[in-house]
This record gives C-alpha cells, sequence and structure tokens, in this order.
C-alpha cells in the first residue's frame, strides 16, 4: 500500500519535471557486466600480445590427389606462428606438405619466402623457417595442465581472413583423430572457439598468451566441433625434427586388423578380461616380422607382458624408443599360444 509521503513526492516529481532517479541495478546484474568486461579484456590482451606472431601462409606447387597424379598442381593457404625470433614457425602438415613455394605474411603485412624444415603426417604437424629475423614469437605452454572449462583464444586466416579472433573455452581433454595416414592421433584438446579452412595450423592460446595447441581440424557440419593437436605432442614433434629432420618411430614389417577373441579363446590364454586382438593380415618378406617367425593369420594378443588389444595399440607403442630393442610378441596361432621375439627397425615412410 502506498503512503501519502510516497505519493505526494511521486505527484511533485511530476509536477514540477523533476527526474526521477532510476533504480540501482541488481547486484547480479552488475557482477555479470564485469565478468564480461574481465572476459573481453583477457581475450583482448591475449590477442595484442599474440596475433604479432601468428602468420598467413600461402603453397604453391602442390601435387594433385594420389589417385590423380596427372592433374595440375594446387595452391592454398593456411595459418602458422612463429616460435623462435629467427623464422622458424609451427603449421600443419596438411597446410605445406608437398608445396614447391611457400610464403608466410606477417601481421604487419611483410612477406617472406619459407622452406619446409621437416613435417609429421602422423600428427598433422610441420616446421617451417622463414627468411627473416628479429621475429616476434609465441611461447609454448604446457597443455598436460589444461583443464575443461578453460579459456581458448584462437588466432588464424579462416577462409583467407587474415588475423581473425575467435574465443571459447576447453570442451574436452584427450580426445583422438585419424590422421591422414590412418594412424590414430592422441591427446587431441576439443575446443569451441570457431574454427574454419583456413584456420589450419594456427594457434590456440590460454589466457596468457601461451601456445596450449596447434588447431587442425573440424567436424563438416556440426558446430562447435573443433580440434587442435596439444602443444606438448608439438614440442616434442619439434625436438625431433630438430634432431633427426623427422619424426622417428619403428615398424615391425606387417600389417593388420583388431578382431574380437572368441571367449574360449580368452580362457585358453588366460587373457579373461582381453575381448580382441590384433590379427596378421600381411607380412612383409625379410621384415622384421618375417625374421622372427610371425605368420599371416597369427592374431596377437600381447607385447613384452603387456595386453595387446588393437592395431591402435601397437602403432602407439611402436615408438621410436622401440627401435633395434627385441620385444616379446604373445601370440595365438590356431591352437597354440607362443613367444616370438621380434627387433623393430625404423620407419622411413
Amino acid at each position: 500500500m502506498t503512503s501519502v509521503a510516497q505519493w505526494r513526492t511521486a505527484g511533485e516529481e511530476a509536477h514540477t519535471g523533476a527526474r526521477q532517479i532510476p533504480p540501482a541495478a541488481p547486484p547480479q546484474a552488475a557482477n555479470d557486466e564485469a565478468l564480461l568486461d574481465a572476459y573481453s579484456t583477457t581475450v583482448s590482451a591475449v590477442v595484442r600480445q599474440a596475433g604479432p606472431a601468428v602468420a598467413f601462409i600461402e603453397v604453391s606447387g602442390v601435387p594433385g590427389p594420389p589417385g590423380r597424379p596427372g592433374g595440375p598442381a594446387r595452391s592454398g593457404h593456411g595459418s602458422g606462428f612463429f616460435f623462435t625470433p629467427d623464422g622458424y614457425a609451427l603449421t600443419n602438415s596438411h597446410v605445406v606438405r608437398g608445396a614447391s613455394m611457400i610464403t608466410v605474411t606477417t601481421a604487419d603485412g611483410q612477406e617472406f619466402a619459407a622452406q619446409v624444415v621437416g613435417t609429421d603426417v602422423e600428427t598433422d604437424l610441420a616446421v617451417i623457417r622463414a627468411q627473416a629475423g628479429g621475429l616476434p614469437f609465441l611461447r609454448l605452454g604446457d597443455s598436460s595442465r589444461l583443464q575443461p572449462g578453460q579459456v581458448a583464444v584462437a588466432i588464424g586466416a579462416p577462409l583467407g581472413y587474415q588475423q581473425t579472433v575467435t574465443a571459447g573455452v576447453i570442451s574436452a581433454l584427450g580426445r583422438t583423430l585419424r590422421s591422414e595416414s590412418g594412424r590414430l592421433m592422441e591427446n587431441i584438446i576439443q575446443t569451441d572457439a570457431a574454427l574454419n579452412p583456413g584456420n589450419s595450423g594456427g594457434p590456440l592460446l590460454n589466457s596468457r598468451a601461451e601456445v596450449i595447441g596447434v588447431n587442425t581440424a573440424i567436424i563438416p557440419g556440426a558446430q562447435t566441433l573443433c580440434f587442435a593437436v596439444a602443444v606438448n605432442t608439438a614440442h616434442w614433434v619439434v625436438q625431433q625434427i630438430f634432431q633427426h629432420g623427422r619424426v622417428r618411430r619403428a615398424r615391425m614389417g606387417l600389417a593388420a586388423a583388431t578382431v574380437p577373441l572368441p571367449r574360449k579363446v580368452q580362457r585358453f590364454l588366460g587373457l579373461e578380461q582381453q575381448a580382441s586382438g590384433v590379427r596378421v593380415t600381411e607380412v612383409t618378406r625379410g621384415g622384421p616380422a618375417s625374421v622372427a617367425g610371425v605368420q599371416t593369420d597369427d592374431v596377437i594378443v600381447g607385447l613384452d607382458g603387456e595386453p595387446l588389444r588393437s592395431v591402435d595399440e601397437l602403432l602407439r607403442r611402436l615408438d621410436h624408443t622401440r627401435i633395434g630393442k627385441p620385444g616379446a610378441l604373445h601370440i595365438w596361432r590356431g591352437p597354440r599360444a607362443l613367444y616370438l621375439i621380434v627387433t623393430p627397425v625404423e620407419s622411413l615412410a
């Protein structure tokens, strides 16, 4: 119920034309506004710090698809970023692989020729070097410390629009994706920071403008499903390329497929908790597996006492530490279980 004093005050203001003071904003609204300002300030600060080190990459002379070797050479573009002041930059393997000419354009419009230092199809990463010095560069962070919900900022050249910024959060960690070679890429970061063709190879950054990932893929037709290779993977690839000119991995010289293990086989082998193994579909003549006595249709269920459930697990275990190191394969062959010693060699693919 309105009091007489309240009615008189309102009436006097209406009569005299006095301005009524608007009610104060609710505390929650003020807090939301402050949070938005803090978020915007954070993203803007990241862009100011990191933007100068992000580059636009144009390539030409890329061979046509494998099925059309006689087709015309293609051109394309992507993104990348400098991680040293003397022109070394990270990008995606699929952006620069096979290119006969690479041009890097910096944020301030300078253009430099660049060469490929090394590529790794298995992680879709590449190191290139621009013929320049004294460049702004980004610091590589630590992706092992990421948390879902953490702010993520992407800078790149989607659809050719240079220095485009999108922001979001880390949606999930530990995702897997197939590389162009068919090998499984692990420890992939999922983000809802919008990515488009041309963002490939650009940095995914945290609130301190440190690189936490290298943007690599989107799922066509899906919204806010974007992926980046974790920066710790990129750091390892860079070290391998600097030391060896490539990423070293081991091979056994066989082709295989993941197959289910029948219950009776599981019981026979004492592997009740292992539902699958790796069936050998082809053995390379003279390769490590052939020398060890592995045969077609053998089912590999273990390596050095550890279960082997899938082809992806086998490939993951065949890293550079396995080169020249004998290992015991646990194999089911028909009615028998046996162990064979195989010594992987370096893969030159």
